[in-house]
């Protein structure tokens, strides 16, 4: 027999989470999981945890363990001889709702890394200087508040299923020039929820978010607010021409 693969307590935010981490540090196939196995390991997870979870929480993971067992029951039967050949596989629902989860998980984990946020964005002059220098205090834009408006869309990409659109894969490169593109195409600043609205996955938005911080490091964009709590706005700012014609030349090539 197997010996049990040993789980490290550590704060799951749920049962997807845990599925991941078992599936990813074992080096499981995500298209192939051996749902016997998986299905072992998580509920030997739940019979050392479950007194730790509160009460909504532990119905979550208790329900996947049904999912589990579920599939599982599925598979060991034989197949239906009357059914047509390329029946759907009943590992594929779960194996769609790991790969979404897996894909907001490591786009929330890019807007929250501090290093990440650091190398797109801090090298000298800091991005703290170039938000906005003529706005008013009460007006100005901060890198939390950019934060906040990006963390806010993927919240609701992860309720609303309709902008994950796998096939969509935006570089920071060529998010830039949009971004430039569309600023060039106006006389008036742009709303930001207007270029959010556009996109139609989290990579998208992600990469939206750092060539954002990175026209706003290049002082090609500034950002602000006209009232507070209203939408922000992107703007040209001094640079915007040098850069602009420096992104165009350099087409095809994507910035880290």
């Amino acid at each position: 027999m197997e010996a049990p693969y040993e789980i490290q307590i550590e704060p799951y935010q749920g049962p997807l989470d845990l599925l991941l981490d078992l599936i990813r540090k074992q080096e499981i196939d995500l298209y192939d999981i051996p749902v016997a196995q998986i299905t072992g390991q998580y509920l030997d997870y739940l019979n050392r945890n479950l007194d730790r979870l509160d009460t909504e929480v532990a119905g979550e993971f208790l329900l996947m363990a049904s999912t589990l067992i579920h599939i599982k029951s599925r598979m060991l039967l034989p197949a239906d001889p009357t059914e047509e050949e390329g029946e759907e596989d009943p590992r594929a629902d779960l194996v769609h709702q790991l790969l979404e989860h897996e894909k907001f998980r490591q786009a929330a984990q890019m807007l929250q890394q501090k290093q990440m946020l650091q190398s797109a964005a801090w090298s000298a002059p800091g991005i703290g200087e170039f938000l906005d220098p003529e706005a008013e205090p009460d007006l100005a834009v901060s890198l939390i508040d950019l934060v906040q408006a990006f963390q806010k869309v993927l919240d609701r990409a992860k309720e609303r299923p309709l902008l994950d659109i796998a096939e969509e894969t935006v570089s920071v490169g060529e998010m830039m020039r949009q971004l430039c593109d569309l600023l060039a195409s106006r006389e008036n600043p742009c709303l930001l929820g207007e270029v959010l609205e556009s996109l139609r996955s989290r990579d998208a938005v992600v990469a939206a978010f750092l060539a954002l911080l990175e026209l706003i490091r290049l002082q090609a964009v500034a950002v602000r607010q006209n009232a507070l709590f209203s939408d922000i706005e992107l703007r040209k700012y001094s640079s915007f021409a040098t850069a602009y014609e420096d992104i165009h030349h350099h087409a095809g090539k994507d910035y880290h």
